[in-house]
């Protein structure tokens, strides 16, 4: 008795090759967490200001860049 045809079972080499790689497949490294804001943290930043307005806050000594901010806090104050 001849044996019978040999018949495809359905999965293409196409389909066992993609079956082979998914396991080996990772996920996406997910980015990491954004650090807590903290309140009222200061951030240093490079500023362009005329000569004379950097003259007027340094002719209190000591603290010239704290009154600088405290003269832009309250703007930002008053605007909101």
């Amino acid at each position: 008795m001849p044996k019978p045809p040999f018949r495809r079972t359905g999965t293409s080499s196409r389909d066992a090759a993609e079956a082979a790689f998914k396991s080996a497949t990772t996920q996406p490294v997910e980015a990491p967490p954004k650090a807590p804001v903290i309140p009222n943290a200061r951030e240093v930043v490079s500023l362009r200001i005329d000569c004379n307005v950097l003259e007027y806050f340094q002719e209190g000594g000591p603290g010239w860049q704290d009154r600088i901010n405290d003269a832009l806090r309250k703007i930002v104050e008053a605007k909101s």
